[in-house]
């Protein structure tokens, strides 16, 4: 057996303080009696070597047993002990009368602590050990040095010594008198000791890849295994701990149960560094369910039937920010954006007639206010990544506090825009901003452009352009100089109207200069504003409760009667009045916290035809000859909206759908759901919307484009029926 550490978990370790560098040693215990030493004691164990029975009884094979005690929060480490630790060792040469040893390792349990997942046993464990000896009539001599691991915060490395002579039967003649008082203790650790499963009704079926690993960096692949275990009684809580090539490593599963509860599907995230493969690699998988367990050795088959992993993108990072570049290009003419366009076209028609030194400075700020914006977000994703958490584009949508805060901005942009007040900057701010441009209207400043620059990024989250979900999903299945460039990328895409503009500023300057006219503009962009708003509350409605969306809504009414009202106040009653407002904004984002979301699952489309999101039925349903089309969307996502507007829920592909060839399934992505976005990071894919089709001709799934179009689906629909579907009129 190998106890050989990765370069990542020694990293982990290290990290978390694993490792003190020093070695305790304990001195060798005199003998406490025929079946056991003394107790062996430390600040955090206590361990000593027992026997089953007081002497060799005739027999070859000898039962003792490896006890150790730990006080509360320390714990030692099963025989895989998982990202860190190692397992207690045993080295017998100094012993006489010995042949061999087989040590017996009882079910562990799996910890996680800081991300990392460890296995192992806490409070009191026996390991059962038995020992052949050579001479059944000669007395066995057991000399053995001990090295073990003990952790909480830190871990503590012990080596200590254990000896304990025991003595031949004379008469040899087996006799039960011979138990020793650990007889039964070391019997009641031997039965959980895992077996082939038949005892418990157990038994470990397959285990397969769900598609090729994707390379991550450079000698590292990550994807996942599946595995398929039955039971004769229902499943509770079924885990697998998995052991295989050295440098593959394995993480804690996503469990899903048939309903009957006689079979269970275990997804497991799976790393492999350097030249480890785990396509045809024989793995030890220990089944647990409470305290039932089965051990059974596999080889790996690759899966043909489950969802697919992301595969290696085959482009250079050159051609990926390319992408990037033309996706955040694209971004610009996405439905999401579509409402900061009146703040666009208002920067635009201010600097009519301006100079051409002070459009460049303005356009420039805006450019920098994108490219801010997106280095922010690729920053927060992958510190999000960093620390385990899911990642995605848009995800911040899935909060309704962020909602609530959007709902807020985009309320005061369009009250500003219908003049119920001015929105300026603070003094400090728009002095420091006219020093530099050279002037102090908040239209022309520094940080008014770059507010705006940030304002358009933020509502671009919820849309996945063309060329988009490549780039972010190699950024994100990448490292942090991948995930840095492809956002800052991205961000320079966005920002080519803006760059342009500045690099020809007459295309601003020569346009007409601001009037009367503006007045009406500004209120027809404010409106548009205002049902950027309505939407914002219908995606709270649909996350928390249609009462939570009124509650707000009224609150942003309530904010603009206020505003009506402080213009016409005196001077000295305008600040109570700002006041209100204060108290108003600070109410609707206290509402978020007064509804708890439902916990019924979501249903987004009102259609009857589509099925709940259940991917294990996926490969059943293929193999049976079926076409499954999958659909994961969100409240808000604009594109997946405008897709089923313009496509799914029109013409062919909507009679496809809704008829009995197509199994349509749908995963709502409104809320986190980690069953979703397993799903999408399956796939390379961090963003939505997202659109697959599986059948016997794609059983591993037809990727679509974002933006769909009825040739893409039906041209998917084609390849995955192998053409049957596309043949019925």
């Amino acid at each position: 057996m190998s106890f050989k550490i990765s370069r990542i978990n020694l990293a982990k370790s290290l990290s978390y303080a694993f490792m003190t560098g020093l070695l305790a040693t304990t001195s060798v215990p005199s003998h406490a009696g025929q079946d056991a030493t003394d107790w062996i004691k430390t600040e955090q164990t206590a361990l000593r070597l027992i026997f089953a029975k007081s002497n060799i009884d005739g027999t070859k094979d000898v039962q003792l047993g490896l006890h150790f005690k730990m006080k509360k929060g320390w714990k030692i480490y099963w025989r895989s002990p998982g990202d860190a630790g190692f397992p207690p060792k045993l080295n017998w040469q100094k012993s006489e009368n010995l042949e061999k040893t087989q040590f017996g390792w009882p079910l562990p349990k799996r910890f996680q602590v800081l991300g990392l997942q460890t296995l192992g046993y806490k409070d009191e464990v026996v390991f059962p050990i038995t020992a052949t000896v050579k001479d059944p009539n000669q007395k066995l001599k057991l000399r053995a040095d001990l090295s073990y691991l003990v952790c909480d915060d830190v871990c503590i490395p012990y080596q200590t010594k254990l000896s304990l002579d025991l003595p031949s039967n004379a008469s040899g003649v087996a006799s039960t008198d011979s138990r020793s008082s650990n007889y039964h203790l070391i019997s009641q650790y031997m039965s959980k000791i895992p077996g082939d499963g038949k005892a418990h009704n157990l038994s470990i079926e397959s285990v397969e890849t769900t598609g090729a690993l994707t390379e991550v960096e450079k000698d590292v692949r990550q994807g996942f295994i599946r595995i398929t275990a039955k039971s004769g009684i229902p499943f509770t809580k079924p885990d697998v701990f998995i052991e295989g090539p050295e440098l593959t490593f394995f993480g804690k599963p996503q469990t899903t149960v048939s309903p009957d509860g006689l079979t269970a599907t275990l997804k497991v995230p799976v790393t492999e560094e350097e030249k480890a493969k785990i396509v045809s690699a024989s793995l030890v998988l220990t089944l647990k369910d409470g305290e039932r367990s089965a051990e059974r050795t596999l080889t790996v088959t690759p899966g043909v039937s489950a969802p697919t992993l992301a595969k290696t993108l085959p482009f250079s990072l050159a051609s990926i920010l390319a992408f990037a570049l033309l996706g955040g290009l694209i971004l610009n003419l996405m439905p999401c954006v579509l409402p900061v366009i009146s703040l666009k076209i208002l920067g635009v028609v201010y600097h009519g007639g301006a100079d051409n030194k002070t459009v460049r400075k303005s356009f420039i700020a805006s450019s920098l206010g994108i490219i801010f914006s997106f280095l922010v977000i690729g920053g927060g994703l992958l510190g999000l990544k960093l620390a385990g958490a899911a990642v995605g584009w848009g995800i911040q949508f899935q909060h309704p506090w962020f909602i609530v805060g959007l709902s807020i901005i985009v309320t005061l942009f369009a009250y500003n825009l219908w003049g119920l007040f001015e929105l300026r900057l603070p003094s400090w701010i728009s002095d420091r901003a006219g020093a530099s441009t050279g002037t102090a209207t908040d239209h022309h400043s520094f940080g008014g452009n770059f507010a705006t620059g940030a304002f358009a990024t933020v509502l671009a989250t919820p849309c996945s352009a063309p060329f988009l979900g490549t780039a972010v999903g190699f950024a994100l299945a990448g490292g942090t100089f991948d995930i840095l460039a492809v956002f800052a990328a991205l961000g320079i895409g966005m920002a080519l109207p803006f760059l342009s503009i500045a690099a020809f500023p007459n295309l601003a300057s020569r346009m007409p200069k601001p009037g009367n006219w503006m007045i009406t503009l500004k209120k027809v962009l404010g409106s548009a504003l205002a049902v950027t708003a309505i939407w914002l509350l219908s995606v709270l409605a649909f996350q928390l409760s249609t009462n939570a969306a009124l509650v707000v809504g009224a609150l942003m009414i309530a904010m603009g009667v206020i505003l009506f009202a402080r213009k016409r106040l005196p001077e000295s009653r305008q600040k109570a009045a700002s006041a209100i407002i204060v108290v108003i904004i600070l109410g609707a984002f206290w509402t978020p916290y007064s509804y708890t979301p439902l916990a019924a699952p979501l249903e987004t489309s009102k259609q009857a035809y589509w099925q709940s999101f259940e991917p294990e039925k996926i490969p059943v349903l293929v193999a049976a000859g079926k076409t499954v089309f999958v659909d994961v969307t969100a409240e808000w996502c604009i594109t997946c909206l405008l897709n089923k507007a313009a496509v799914l829920n029109r013409g062919q592909v909507h009679k496809l759908l809704s008829g009995d060839t197509v199994i349509a399934m749908q995963a709502d992505w409104t809320r986190p759901n980690p069953k979703i976005a397993a799903y999408l990071k399956s796939f390379g894919r961090f963003g939505i919307p997202f659109n697959v089709i599986y059948g016997p001709g794609a059983p591993n799934g037809e990727t679509l484009p974002e933006l769909l179009t009825p040739g893409f689906v039906l041209a998917g629909f084609g390849k995955a029926s192998n053409g049957s579907l596309l043949a019925q009129k």
